[in-house]
């Protein structure tokens, strides 16, 4: 059972998420926060499997609770939810949290997001990887350009889609365990902390194309 705790200042928006999660398999929604101060303080004390954040909220934002979330509670996992533009306060994010994903992203796609999340994985909305392929925000790695074996570049390819790691294990008849495995390679030898900064980098080093 995924324990799951919601944190948003509207209620309407808190509710909803809250009755939509609830009725799904497998999941449990253990706690509801008005802001970011108690979505820390609950965290804390009920450890849930899944902390959701509204990224904008009064007396602590998404990005400040969801960095002091990782800080007390290293195993709960986090997701970003939020109705702003992309700036640098979700980019900012990206390094303490496992998901973000749009406040109009459907209840199935927000359920998938959980279930990878919580089963190790990460969740980023594709407008994140625009949004940082405009900036110079990730830094490439430095020297030649990484040597990545063929396998390594097909995983990469599929990295830059929606597909989780198991989905892409079943596109190239591998198990997730091998694709978690090409995946940290990827993610080492081009010395970024994580798949969607990952994929950007290995987009300006000309590796793969989106």
């Amino acid at each position: 059972m995924l324990r799951l705790l919601i944190a948003d200042d509207h209620e309407v928006v808190r509710k909803g998420l809250a009755l939509v999660l609830g009725l799904e398999p497998g999941f449990e929604v253990v706690g509801e926060a008005r802001d970011g101060v108690e979505a820390v303080q609950m965290a804390q004390a009920l450890q849930p499997t899944i902390v959701l954040l509204d990224l904008k909220m009064p007396r602590l934002n998404g990005h400040a609770a969801a960095a002091q979330v990782r800080a007390l509670c290293p195993a709960a996992r986090i997701i970003l939810l939020s109705g702003a533009e992309i700036d640098e306060h979700v980019l900012d994010s990206l390094n303490v949290v496992d998901g973000y994903v749009s406040k109009d992203i459907s209840p199935a796609e927000l359920a998938r997001a959980i279930r990878t999340v919580a089963a190790g994985g990460e969740y980023f909305h594709a407008a994140i990887t625009r949004t940082l392929m405009g900036q110079a925000g990730v830094a490439l790695p430095a020297g030649p350009r990484p040597a990545l074996s063929a396998r390594e570049r097909e995983v990469l390819q599929l990295m830059a889609t929606a597909a989780t790691y198991r989905e892409i294990g079943a596109q190239l008849i591998l198990s997730e365990e091998t694709i978690r495995s090409h995946a940290k390679s990827i993610l080492a030898k081009l010395d970024q902390p994580n798949r969607t900064q990952a994929v950007v980098a290995a987009v300006r080093l000309g590796l793969i194309q989106l």
